[in-house]
């Protein structure tokens, strides 16, 4: 049966047109091609690139076992590490999501609520009235020091300042387009000393996983039940057969989770803040939202809030800072609206297509929080964490810390943009980020609400 049509340039063209300039690439294909289209990457047989709601569905709930979606993923080797759950099938998937779920879900999450706020003004009251300072590294000051806290109950100490300031820099690596082949072309992936690129990234992703080994040990020896952190979870956690994990898959599952949980949300709460200021009468309406809070606001009641969902929502929508899902690497042939794909084929939903669907996101290059609240998207339709048995264990975690960083942010402090003209998304690594990182001027106090949302955020 006949494949769906693709561009026919050369598998290294395809795949620098991919890396440098992906969504101009992606468009200009979906265009010509469709909403189904094989494209060619390096070190792949093929790829069937998906914007289609319903292949997408057909995917999502699809029997697991016909993919091979592990090896789909293995680009994010180098950052995750060979016994991370996303690397993974069948069993071992399976069990891995089984013992992680619990801390990102029900009663734990509230008590994580207390920690955001306190962490979002410890941040932010660093910046001194008047001050210019970039969006994007200080929510990333605040997405890590809340994942370092949740994961290990503790961001203070020698250890975790050389531990933030690892994980900060490590992505600086390959912050810029070219650099990033790096990450996406394996035969690039040479030590060639300590002032490569690749050789960089060796040596400070080793000491990234020697100060986890260290914090993993000490932890064992201390053995404290009455712990509730993520890694004393996962230190406790006992899959069917009453077995613990091994130093090595908790190693792997924290760089996951710090990875997954700190540069992805820091990203969009950046974009969040651009569209908040760029756009008067959005902030307009999520203030006035918070004051209906009154004095007795508390996570729960912030994250219920039906604009601040809206806007989230729309951030991740419009600028995913993922454009693709989990792919799925084909093991056995499958039909997918009509086309038999065979074993060796990766398939590929794509978020930022999708996303832009005009028939499901009419003007689809606006910010309009308003299609939110007008309309219920489906798992296939809105898919900022993936779906089907790989979607995202942290997404509520990561959402209710959008949520409440802001809340806290455009209650407590007047911002402003340093140049209210258009930010457009650049590649960092595997993600896309706003260019130049999002200017901000730090104009003074906020609302009155403000000691309310962090005194009974618990």
């Amino acid at each position: 049966m006949k494949l769906p049509d693709g561009p026919k340039a050369p598998v290294l063209i395809q795949t620098l047109r991919s890396i440098v300039r992906p969504l101009e690439s992606l468009e200009a294909n979906a265009r010509q091609y469709g909403d189904i289209f094989v494209s060619k990457f390096i070190g792949f047989q093929q790829i069937v690139v998906i914007a289609n709601p319903q292949a997408i569905q057909e995917i999502f709930t699809a029997d697991p076992k016909l993919f091979d979606s592990g090896k789909g993923n293995r680009i994010m080797l180098p950052l995750v590490g060979e016994n991370s759950l996303i690397l993974h099938d069948g069993d071992y998937h399976q069990r891995q999501r089984r013992l992680l779920l619990p801390p990102f879900h029900g009663e734990r999450m509230r008590a994580y609520g207390t920690l955001i706020c306190d962490i979002t003004s410890d941040v932010m009251n660093q910046k001194k009235m008047g001050e210019h300072f970039l969006a994007r590294p200080a929510m990333q000051e605040i997405s890590l020091r809340a994942i370092l806290r949740a994961v290990f109950g503790v961001d203070e100490g020698e250890r975790f300042e050389q531990l933030r300031r690892l994980i900060g820099s490590l992505f600086d690596i390959f912050k810029y387009p070219l650099s990033a082949s790096f990450i996406f072309i394996p035969a690039l992936q040479k030590d060639l000393g300590p002032w490569s690129p690749w050789g960089q990234f060796v040596r400070q992703r080793k000491q990234i996983h020697d100060l986890l080994y260290e914090l993993i040990r000490e932890r064992k020896a201390e053995n404290d039940p009455s712990k509730e952190d993520i890694l004393s979870l996962m230190l406790s956690a006992r899959d069917e057969a009453g077995e613990p994990m091994t130093d090595e898959e908790l190693c792997a599952e924290l760089m996951t989770l710090l990875f997954g949980g700190h540069e992805t949300t820091a990203t969009s709460l950046a974009w969040a803040l651009y569209w908040i200021h760029h756009l008067p009468e959005v902030k307009e309406k999520l203030l006035h939202e918070l004051d209906t809070l009154g004095e007795n606001a508390d996570p729960t009641a912030i994250a219920k809030l039906p604009y601040l969902n809206a806007v989230c929502s729309e951030t991740l929508r419009l600028y995913p800072v993922l454009l693709f899902t989990f792919a799925r690497l084909v093991k056995e042939p499958i039909k997918i609206m009509g086309y038999e794909f065979q074993p060796g084929t990766v398939l590929s939903p794509c978020i930022y297509l999708t996303h832009h669907r005009q028939d499901l996101y009419p003007e689809p290059k606006q910010f309009k929080p308003e299609r939110f609240l007008e309309r219920q998207y489906s798992p296939y339709e809105f898919l900022a964490f993936g779906g089907g048995n790989r979607r995202c264990i942290g997404m509520a975690f990561a959402l209710f810390e959008m949520k409440l960083v802001l809340a806290t942010i455009l209650s407590q402090y007047q911002l402003e943009l340093t140049d209210n003209r258009p930010v457009k998304p650049v590649r960092r690594v595997i993600a896309m980020a706003p260019s130049g990182d999002v200017g901000m001027i730090m104009k003074g106090q906020g609302q009155a609400i403000a000691k309310s949302l962090v005194s009974q955020a618990g």
